[in-house]
């Protein structure tokens, strides 16, 4: 009896200390949209080539799960940044890193830089990459906005020369979770520190399996989704000086979802059809509905090739029927999205199949659902 009331004392302490590292923040009434910003920071040493594969091909299931989150009737706008450390084709002078892609809701461009991503080296200074993160990228100064720091590697978490409990006192004076996933055993990452990173800011200290191989199904629902991610695409009007890029880049990243497996593309396409694939840069649709651009102030040359030879209604009435089909059609793709979520689910209980819990995607995915609710932040 005596040592269970010390053991429930204390767990007692340590939700304590938990709660008192991110207590819960009051959420305005007037809040703005609130954003999710998630910093991933990836050893690209030569052992890591299982790493950078989960992180290319789990990337749209990933940004799913997160486009099921809401605070109170607000979704949430999506911000991820990218940096690779450890790698000897980097400088030297700034410690093998660099930032890769800084916070973007661009995720075509996202898909493109990990694609792009090749292992080599090296020393891996986890203390000075997270330094540079917190630094170098724009984060959010509004506390009720989740901002985490995803760290992934598997040597030392104290190698290099920036002290890793300067950058984690840092990023909690800003209300930033740091996550440490340790690519390999969790007691071996734990004896090289890397669970201190959580501990210091109140994240999660996550370990997975860098080389398991996922297998993807193939669902009955694939070919449909596929077929109408095709349909998708033909709702972008490129303009201005990167909508060649823009529209050439996310049939690229289609091609090389599908190079992967077919199921890649698929998560794909469903992320394509969410609220946090917008591509106001370069699609006039988008540009259009979000503001950024007003079509009677557009010079004619500027004018994408479908819009020229029109008038001023027809232009608009051009654009709404693009967002209508838009709509129509990301609606078809949740609805298979769901039924084949269900097939799957089916299929796993009558084979007894469990869902890998020792991957980048399943290590995120549940670390930012439980960080999220501590920002108020509820899943659909």
């Amino acid at each position: 009896m005596r040592q269970h009331f010390f053991t429930v004392m204390v767990l007692s302490v340590c939700l304590a200390s938990l709660s008192f590292a991110h207590p819960p923040i009051k959420v305005p009434a007037d809040r703005p949209v609130p954003r999710i910003q998630i910093a991933l920071l990836l050893d690209t040493s030569n052992s890591m080539d299982g790493l950078i594969t989960q992180a290319k091909t789990q990337l749209w299931n990933i940004v799913n799960e997160l486009g099921r989150a809401r605070c109170g009737t607000l979704k949430p706008q999506l911000e991820v940044a990218l940096f690779e450390y450890g790698n000897d084709r980097l400088s030297a002078g700034e410690g093998y890193l660099r930032m890769v892609i800084g916070f973007t809701t661009d995720l075509d461009k996202l898909s493109e830089k990990l694609f792009e991503l090749r292992t080599n080296g090296g020393s891996e200074y986890c203390g000075q990459v997270m330094q540079s993160a917190l630094e170098g990228l724009a984060w959010s100064d509004r506390e009720a906005d989740l901002k985490s720091i995803y760290i992934a590697g598997n040597e030392p978490f104290t190698q290099g020369p920036v002290d890793y409990r300067v950058p984690c006192k840092t990023a909690m004076s800003k209300n930033i979770f740091v996550n440490p996933i340790f690519c390999g055993p969790r007691k071996t990452g734990i004896a090289t520190h890397w669970q201190d990173g959580a501990v210091l800011t109140g994240g999660r200290y996550l370990h997975i399996d860098k080389d398991r191989q996922v297998v993807y199904r193939e669902a009955p629902q694939d070919t449909e989704i596929a077929r109408l991610n095709v349909q998708l695409n033909a709702t972008f009007i490129a303009f201005g000086d990167q909508g060649l890029a823009g529209a050439m880049r996310q049939k690229m990243q289609d091609t090389a979802a599908a190079s992967v497996d077919k199921e890649i593309l698929v998560k794909r396409a469903v992320a394509k059809s969410s609220h946090n694939y917008s591509n106001e840069a370069w699609d006039l649709v988008d540009a259009v509905r979000k503001g950024k651009v007003k079509l009677d102030g557009m010079d004619e040359k500027d004018m994408p090739a479908e819009l020229k030879g029109l008038n001023a209604k027809q232009r608009e009435e051009r654009i709404a029927k693009k967002l209508a089909e838009r709509k129509v059609i990301s609606s078809q793709i949740r609805k298979l999205s769901e039924e084949r979520t269900q097939w799957i689910a089916q299929q796993d209980q009558k084979s007894n199949h469990a869902q890998a819990s020792d991957t980048l995607e399943a290590v995120i995915v549940q670390s930012v659902q439980e960080q999220a609710r501590i920002r108020h932040f509820t899943f659909e």
